[in-house]
């Protein structure tokens, strides 16, 4: 009989042994995981005046980022969505030439004009912003027109949240924002290391020219810019 009880009473004993040791380490971990919220107890008894302090910690973690929206765009997410800034005198060809700016249609939120927003955190100094063409806008048959015909109009605040800290300046002159085959630019100021700036942006086609027949730019025949940022 003590035979047969002895195994088993050891048994249970090593079962209860590593069970206990088990939550220990269970315990230990939980105690000690790194990046856990960390709070402390103190206890006092006895005669006469008594106090207790219990400390907590708090940690704040914010990551670098660089978010550039020109049109179409959601905040703080990449949309691949490209808007198109129509000029189209096909009803009115008789004011073709004649020094009047057109209004544009298109865009967001249109007509002709688009939310533009830079927001980035970390800016050791000055960044800029870029408005790159590869070249005049072309017709697809031998004719083209300068960026030049393009004007934009003094940027407007927006609404955006975060707010935005100040209005951002199209890259370029108002007359001349946009170059052939080249880029123009805007230099924007950091405060504090963060570029938090938006606008609206409306654009014009000066019409001072009677060009070819024909559609001109769209992203096939140099009608596309391209917008650029760098955060080091």
């Amino acid at each position: 009989m003590k035979f047969t009880q002895r195994p088993i009473a050891a048994a249970i004993a090593a079962r209860t042994s590593g069970l206990g040791l088990a939550a220990a380490v269970l315990a230990a971990a939980i105690a000690f995981t790194p990046g856990q919220a960390r709070a402390e107890s103190d206890f006092t008894s006895g005669a006469g005046a008594l106090s207790a302090t219990a400390r907590l910690n708090f940690q704040i973690t914010i990551p670098r980022f660089l978010f550039l929206q020109v049109g179409t765009g959601t905040s703080f997410a990449d949309n691949g969505a490209i808007d198109t800034i129509l000029f189209d005198m096909t009803a009115t060809p008789a004011a073709i030439g004649n020094g009047v700016a057109q209004a544009g249609t298109g865009g967001t939120p249109g007509p002709g004009a688009v939310n533009a927003r830079v927001v980035g955190n970390d800016f050791g100094g000055a960044a800029t912003l870029s408005a790159t063409t590869l070249g005049a806008m072309s017709n697809g048959a031998g004719s083209t027109i300068s960026w030049s015909e393009i004007a934009v109009a003094s940027p407007t605040a927006i609404t955006v949240v975060p707010p935005a800290a100040s209005v951002l300046n199209h890259p370029g002159t108002l007359t001349n924002p946009f170059t052939d085959g080249g880029a123009t630019t805007a230099s924007l100021t950091p405060v504090g290391r963060i570029i938090n700036q938006a606008a609206l942006w409306t654009f014009s086609y000066k019409n001072n020219n009677v060009p070819a027949a024909g559609t001109y730019g769209g992203a096939a025949n140099n009608g596309q810019v391209a917008y650029t940022i760098a955060m080091p």
